[in-house]
């Protein structure tokens, strides 16, 4: 394996060398194929999980007998303490993905859903993701070049809402809102924030039946974690690059 992109990924994807690249709720699914392809584009990547043994195996899978520069961080992005601590050990951060999530509320009426779940959400998608973003973007301002992914979904639309899995679709349409204001509010300075919906992913959180591997779905997490300098920030985008409404 190479110690850039490798072959296969070359013609699409810049390199990554010499940046440190953070991917939370990396332990599987989604996350860990993210952290393995980023890590093949040349980054030092910090692969998180909020349980250290669940990290440290997901390393040896993302490995796999390479030599690619992955490490297992301990981090609960609704934990303010944990944020503080990974940030305190590691101030360095080029590339933030923020896929940690939770669906706790499958099949409940609005109606229904306990608050607990809701805040819960809130705290994982929108405002760990925010705290994430607060604590790194101003080193990624201050070296003219940053890149924050957000990893949202299509149930966040305010365009395409519809009933149940109320506590996941308000959290994602709050994290959408944190992806256009602090992109609008660091225009210009050469980080770019933007936001997707990966698409219907084969994961624990997908299912069996989901249309996507998670390698299929890393691609577009990848395309805007490589952005050229004149690329895009403050968008929301689909699985085919394509922009979504918000």
């Amino acid at each position: 394996m190479r110690g850039a992109c490798d072959a296969a990924r070359m013609s699409e994807y810049p390199s990554l060398n010499g940046r440190v690249a953070l991917v939370t709720g990396a332990n599987r699914g989604l996350g860990l194929a993210v952290a393995r392809a980023v890590a093949q584009c040349g980054a030092r990547v910090l692969l998180a999980a909020r349980d250290p043994a669940a990290a440290a195996a997901a390393v040896v899978t993302a490995l796999s007998g390479t030599s690619l520069a992955i490490e297992a961080v301990t981090l609960d992005v609704a934990n303010d303490a944990s944020v503080a601590a990974l940030a305190a050990r590691e101030p360095r951060v080029d590339v933030l993905i923020n896929n940690a999530g939770v669906l706790e509320d499958q099949d409940v009426p609005g109606l229904e859903v306990g608050l607990d779940r809701v805040r819960h959400a809130f705290e994982v998608h929108a405002v760990g993701a925010l705290h994430l973003i607060q604590r790194f973007a101003p080193g990624m301002r201050s070296r003219g070049w940053g890149r924050i992914v957000n990893v949202s979904s299509d149930w966040g639309s305010l365009a395409h809402m519809e009933s149940h899995h109320l506590a996941y679709r308000m959290s994602k349409t709050a994290l959408n809102a944190v992806t256009r204001s602090l992109a609008h509010e660091l225009r210009g300075t050469g980080v770019l924030v933007n936001a997707l919906n990966p698409g219907w992913v084969r994961t624990r959180m997908g299912g069996a039946t989901a249309t996507l591997t998670p390698e299929q779905a890393a691609g577009t997490v990848m395309w805007l974690a490589t952005l050229p300098k004149d690329g895009p920030s403050g968008e929301f985008f689909n699985s085919r690059r394509e922009p979504l409404a918000w």
